[in-house]
């Protein structure tokens, strides 16, 4: 195993505030996908069921996942807090 899918689901509470919650992290997208039918029934997540694909789609309220190689910095650029 080289990746594993982080899935998470996102709404919009107000235009600055974004609840962005962590549901899991899975060894494929397919556990992944197989998550998100479990849950998108589930108070909260119905009204926000779909999955977005950020490279598509304008809605932000739904569920994300992401591909992470393992042992790879992800995040190596540094930040400004100003």
């Amino acid at each position: 195993m080289d990746s594993v899918f982080l899935l998470q689901h996102s709404h919009s509470i107000s235009e600055e505030n974004q609840d962005l919650k962590t549901i899991g992290v899975y060894k494929s997208k397919e556990d992944a996908l197989k998550a998100i039918e479990r849950l998108k029934s589930m108070p909260g997540f119905s009204a926000f069921s779909k999955l977005i694909d950020p490279l598509v789609d304008d809605e932000e309220d739904g569920f994300y996942i992401d591909e992470y190689k393992l042992n790879k910095d992800h995040w190596a650029e540094g930040y400004i807090t100003e």
